[in-house]
C-alpha cells in the first residue's frame, strides 16, 4: 500500500511507525520546515501507553515523563475536595504518563524516521480528492491508495462540524518551583465554582531541560484573552496566587505574557471518519476538551487501530473495519468530556454546587472509584477488540 498521511503530529508519526512495521510504504506531508512540537504537557493514558510500546518507544517515553497516580482538586474558598480519582490505588500497575510535548513528539518522529517513512516538510496540504493532495502553491502528490488526514482541529480535509467551547486555557511550561511542598506524582487543580480553576501538572525532565519541569494552566473563557492581556501579568499572578498560594512560585516564573499559551477547544465527532479515499484520524474526526486528558490518548488508538485494520485488509474494506473499531469508545468519552467539562470550567452556579456537594461524595463510594479509574485509565469500555496483541 501506498499511504500519504496528512499531519506529523501524535496520530500522523504514530500512524505512520505502526504502517511502516507492516510494510506500507508511507509519506509524511506537513508544513513546518524544520521537526518542531507545538504545545505544552500533556498525559498519556495506559491504553495510549499500550500504542506507544507496540510503537517501540514507551521506555523511551517513559524516561523522559512522570508518572502521575493521582488526580487531586480542591476547591479555593474552603479546601473541601471536589476532585480525587486514582489511577490504580490497590495495584499500583497503571499510572498517568505526564511529559511535555517535545518528548513525545522527538520519540515519534525518530521512530518513524527510523521505520523508513518518507518526510515531505514545507508542504501546507489545502485540499485531497481521489488519491491526490493539493498542496499550496499549486503543487500535487498523487498516487496514494490511502490519504489519511491527521492535521488536527484546524485541518482544511475535514467535513466535521464541531461547537467550541465556552471555556479554554492559557497553558505554560515551567521549571518545577523550589521549596513547593506539591508532590509530583500528582495533578493538582484548585477551583472557585467554575468559573476559576488552576492546575499544576508535574511532566518529567523533557529532552534538552536541566530538570524537572511542570506544565501550568489557567482557565479562562474562550473570548477573554484579549481582555487578560489588557489587566497585565501582576494581575493575574495576585489572581491565581490568592486562588491558590502554591501557585504563586510557579507563577512567578512568568515574566512575559507570550510565555503563555492560549488554548481554545471545541466538541464535535464525524459519524463516518472517512470519504473518498481519505480518513480522519485524532482532532480531525472528534474533538473535546482536555478535562479527561484522553486527546493523545484518542490520537494514539485512533492510529493502532487503523494499522490493525489495514493490515488485515485492502485500503477500501479497511475503513469502516476501522470505523467499527473505534466508533463506541470514541462516543462514549465525547459523552463524558461533554457531561463533566462544564462543572469544572463555565459559568454555572448550579453545576459546581452538584459537583461538590452530590458527585464527589457519590465518587467516593464502591465501585465509583473504580470505575472513575477505568476512566481516566481509557479503559471504561474495552479499546481494543479481542483476539488483540494489546487487549
Amino acid at each position: 500500500m501506498k499511504i500519504a498521511i496528512a499531519g506529523a503530529g501524535i496520530g500522523g508519526l504514530a500512524t505512520a511507525i505502526l504502517l511502516r512495521q507492516r510494510g506500507a510504504e508511507v509519506t509524511v506531508f506537513d508544513q513546518f520546515i524544520a521537526p518542531e512540537p507545538v504545545g505544552s504537557g500533556l498525559v498519556i493514558q495506559p491504553v495510549g501507553q499500550a500504542v506507544l510500546g507496540a510503537c517501540g518507544l514507551l521506555d523511551r517515553v517513559v524516561a523522559n515523563g512522570n508518572r502521575l497516580t493521582r488526580m487531586l482538586g480542591h476547591e479555593a474558598d474552603n479546601g473541601r475536595r471536589v476532585l480525587d480519582v486514582w489511577y490504580d490505588r490497590q495495584k499500583g500497575d497503571n499510572f498517568g504518563l505526564a511529559l511535555h510535548r517535545n518528548a513525545l513528539f522527538s520519540a515519534l518522529w525518530d521512530g518513524a524516521v527510523t521505520e523508513g517513512t518518507t518526510m515531505h516538510l514545507n508542504a501546507k496540504v489545502t485540499g485531497a480528492d481521489g488519491g491526490c493532495l493539493e498542496l499550496e502553491g499549486g503543487e500535487k502528490a498523487e498516487g496514494f491508495d490511502l490519504i489519511i488526514d491527521a492535521l488536527g482541529a484546524r485541518s482544511p480535509l475535514t467535513p466535521i462540524r464541531s461547537t467550541q467551547l465556552p471555556y479554554g486555557a492559557l497553558w505554560a511550561n515551567v521549571p518545577w518551583a523550589d521549596g513547593t511542598d506539591l508532590p509530583m506524582d500528582q495533578l493538582r487543580q484548585t477551583y472557585r465554582k467554575a468559573s476559576n480553576m488552576v492546575g499544576v501538572l508535574p511532566i518529567g525532565t523533557p529532552p534538552d531541560a536541566t530538570g524537572p519541569m511542570a506544565a501550568i494552566f489557567w482557565s479562562l473563557p474562550s473570548d477573554g484573552y484579549a481582555a487578560w492581556r489588557a489587566a497585565g501579568l501582576d494581575a493575574w499572578k495576585e489572581q491565581a496566587s490568592r486562588l491558590w498560594p502554591a501557585f504563586a512560585a510557579f507563577a512567578d516564573q512568568i515574566t512575559d505574557p507570550h510565555q503563555l499559551t492560549m488554548a481554545r477547544y471545541a466538541h464535535g465527532t464525524l459519524r463516518v471518519p472517512y470519504g473518498r479515499g481519505v480518513l480522519h484520524i485524532g482532532d480531525s474526526a472528534h474533538r473535546a476538551s482536555p478535562q479527561l486528558g484522553q486527546g493523545a490518548n484518542m490520537a494514539l488508538l485512533d492510529a493502532y487501530a487503523l494499522a490493525q485494520a489495514l493490515g488485515a485488509h485492502g485500503p477500501e474494506a479497511a475503513l469502516p473495519v476501522y470505523a467499527k473499531a473505534r466508533r463506541w469508545h470514541v462516543r462514549v468519552y465525547q459523552a463524558m468530556s461533554w457531561a463533566f467539562t462544564p462543572q469544572y470550567q463555565s459559568d454555572s452556579r448550579w453545576l459546581p454546587v452538584l459537583r461538590d456537594r452530590l458527585l464527589l461524595p457519590v465518587s467516593m463510594i464502591p465501585p465509583v472509584p473504580r470505575i472513575l479509574s477505568h476512566l481516566v485509565c481509557g479503559t471504561l469500555l474495552p479499546a481494543f477488540s479481542k483476539g488483540d496483541p494489546l487487549r
